[in-house]
């Protein structure tokens, strides 16, 4: 039974000394369980976070930063999210200098 118990905590140690160290930024899954497709008037937004598809999310995600301070994460295939979403690339490019092509979003 020692034995057996040292075994499990032996492999879980070098399984875990194996991986890579996880910084705050870093997720190692999707943020967003459950997206709203509902239109949220522009008066409630206080910020737009977009996460990248990559290795930990097959999905771009979309957080929405709310007046009363909640968190909530947007469906990026709802068209006023794209267009939402579009809004922020450009402003972003625009701050840096660059434009969007109109055919995109």
């Amino acid at each position: 039974m020692k034995l057996c118990i040292l075994l499990v905590f032996g492999s879980l140690f070098v399984l875990i000394d194996g991986m890579p160290p996880i910084s705050r930024e870093y997720n190692t899954h999707c943020r967003c369980l459950q997206v709203e497709s509902r239109i949220i008037p522009p008066d409630n937004l206080r910020s737009i976070k977009l996460v990248p598809e990559g290795p930990h999310c097959p999905e771009t995600e979309v957080i929405a930063g709310l007046a009363s301070g909640e968190k909530v994460c947007l469906n990026p295939r709802s068209s006023w999210v794209k267009k939402l979403i579009h809004f922020v690339l450009e402003k972003q490019l625009h701050q840096r200098g660059g434009a969007v092509p109109k055919n995109q979003g």
